[in-house]
């Protein structure tokens, strides 16, 4: 089993490979204007969690989910290609509402002091 700070470095490294390949590689209408906000990887490198977001918000979610989930056999050989590992861990997509939510607390936040 791989250490902890492997296991760190194997995310950072499928999230900023992820990253680029949905911006310059990936054609699919449904997967423009998203961005991968984290990765987290089992300790046995089975699965890799993917967490996305989109800039439109949750409105788009199952859109964007079914994109990925379309183009995750190429997405995953890609990956498998730049990162080096025995066998490259399949990938499993989930929608990421922190963005929103942190948008929410935001003007919150901004109505409160406004108040003052």
């Amino acid at each position: 089993m791989p250490s902890g700070i492997r296991i760190k470095r194997i995310e950072d490294r499928i999230r900023q490979d992820l990253s680029e390949l949905l911006l310059r590689e990936v054609n699919d209408p449904r997967l423009h204007q998203i961005f991968v906000t984290d990765v987290k990887v089992d300790r046995e490198l089975a699965f890799a969690d993917v967490y996305v977001s989109a800039v439109e918000g949750a409105g788009r979610s199952a859109e964007v989910l079914a994109g990925l989930e379309s183009a995750s056999g190429f997405l995953r050989r890609s990956l498998a290609a730049r990162v080096e590992l025995r066998s490259f861990p399949k990938l499993r997509f989930h929608w990421d509402p922190t963005p929103e939510n942190a948008d929410h607390i935001e003007k919150i936040l901004a109505g409160l002091r406004g108040k003052k």
